[in-house]
């Protein structure tokens, strides 16, 4: 018989490992400053044509716009604690669900601990029973 079951993987942080994290968030911060910019930009061409009510329009535009200023901000604390991390310590990355296989006699209590993938710079290092 076969069972899902999730499986966890952790990144263990090396000089490469942040720099690629630190790339990805200033990426994703640039992309939610653009989005600002162009709902800023669209929210400006509506009002001027006129052709909408202005003020539940606005709200919901600035509603869009806090959302993403707040997606910045959550950024820029990942980044300042990035920042703080030392070299080597393993950070959880994401989760997978993983087929397993079971049988009569096996240990129920270790399957259903899971287990963990550890990966450097790209390279399993260590599969791990939780």
């Amino acid at each position: 018989m076969k069972i899902l079951q999730t499986v966890s993987v952790k990144q263990v942080l090396t000089e490469t490992s942040k720099q690629k994290l630190l790339l990805r968030y200033s990426q994703n911060k640039q992309q939610l400053e653009k989005e600002c910019d162009q709902l800023i930009f669209e929210m400006k061409k509506l009002e001027r044509s006129r052709k909408y009510p202005s003020g539940g329009l606005k709200t919901q535009f600035d509603k869009e716009i806090d959302l993403r200023k707040e997606k910045m901000k959550l950024i820029e604390f990942q980044i300042e604690q990035l920042n703080i991390l030392p070299i080597g310590s393993e950070l959880q990355d994401q989760d997978f669900q993983a087929l397993i296989e079971i049988k009569v006699g096996d240990n129920w209590d270790e399957i259903i601990k899971g287990k963990t993938v550890v990966v450097t710079d790209g390279i399993i290092t260590e599969i791990r029973e939780r």
